[in-house]
């Protein structure tokens, strides 16, 4: 087979790094590069985060001496820093935060130092935002910043009938417990919060769980919410909260640690939906359903901008590929 021009090693570990990849193998080719994926195979579930990384980074791994056999890349992109961590040949790492900012204490003890090598010795990082750089170690590789790109859904011309939305893929990180309680103190009768993407059962006053959902259909939900409302204890990218902007949802949410892209456009089109901890977010529930700044769906569509496909193609082709390349 002929040699590509870039390899990328997915973990593809969430739904969320498979898709970031597939936008990335998709910017670089549209860039004219001869791009492959290759995904590390998923392990058996383990009990701890420790063990669990070590798992997918052995994963990773054998995924990256296969592809490299296969493809002879120019260059090769691991997709997080664990799919570096025991690689076979230097390259590029496509991280969202490090260990050390998300696996905290015994979660990252023997992440970190061989973190801090990787993202050292890698031939650049391409960092998802600018927070993320500020939270890596240093010193550290060249660097630069692609973010994950997103764009508007299709408009349905639905009706804006659902009060709030909320996405609680992790219900424990995305403060799912902050906003239910916030929920049940700011909610007027007749309206509704619905939850999606996990399948829960929760049994309140004013709440829907939708579950599980295919992208196009749960876009076309966020096109009927008025409030997308989270509360995460920690955010590493948050593309849930760019998508909600994007298709005119007024955004509220914590102030979370962590490279949180949307967390400044949010502070910017109306800073009293952003609140400290699950305090005053039932206030700021109640301002974006009954005051919401005038246009504020259009001056979200603005903020959202430079993470659209046009945007980040143009990083890509005129920054990343000849970085990657050279």
């Amino acid at each position: 087979m002929a040699a590509v021009d870039v390899l990328i090693v997915s973990l593809g570990s969430t739904a969320g790094l498979r898709a970031a990849d597939a936008e990335l193998a998709g910017a670089l080719r549209r860039a004219g590069a001869a791009v492959e994926v290759v995904a590390a195979r998923a392990p058996r579930e383990l009990r701890t985060y420790g063990l669990t990384d070590l798992a997918w980074a052995h994963a990773a791994r054998g995924a990256a001496r296969d592809g490299i056999a296969a493809f002879a890349p120019r260059a090769v992109v691991y997709s997080t820093v664990t799919a570096a961590l025991l690689w076979p040949r230097r390259g590029a790492i496509r991280y969202d935060a490090p260990a050390a900012a998300n696996r905290p204490g015994r979660h990252g003890l023997w992440q970190r130092p061989l973190e801090r090598r990787r993202l050292g010795e890698a031939s650049l990082l391409v960092a998802v935002d600018p927070g993320t750089l500020a939270e890596t170690p240093r010193p550290h590789a060249e660097a630069i910043v692609v973010p994950i790109p997103v764009e508007p859904s299709p408009a349905t011309g639905a009706a804006r009938d659902i009060a709030a939305l909320t996405y609680a893929a992790n219900p424990a990180k995305k403060g799912l417990d902050r906003v239910l309680a916030a929920w049940a103190r700011a909610r007027s009768d007749g309206e509704l919060l619905v939850v999606a993407g996990a399948d829960l059962r929760i049994e309140a006053p004013g709440v829907q769980i939708a579950g599980r959902m295919a992208p196009a259909a749960y876009r076309a939900l966020l096109r009927r919410a008025r409030v997308f409302v989270t509360a995460p204890r920690r955010e590493d990218y948050g593309i849930a909260q760019l998508e909600a902007l994007a298709d005119g949802c007024v955004l509220v949410t914590t102030a979370a640690p962590g490279p949180y892209a949307a967390l400044p456009l949010a502070r910017a089109l109306d800073p009293r939906l952003v609140v400290d901890g699950g305090e005053g977010l039932a206030h700021a529930l109640r301002v974006a359903l009954d005051a919401p700044a005038a246009d504020y769906a259009a001056h979200a569509a603005a903020a959202v901008a430079p993470f659209r496909h046009a945007a980040v193609d143009a990083v890509v082709r005129d920054e990343l590929l000849p970085r990657l390349l050279r």
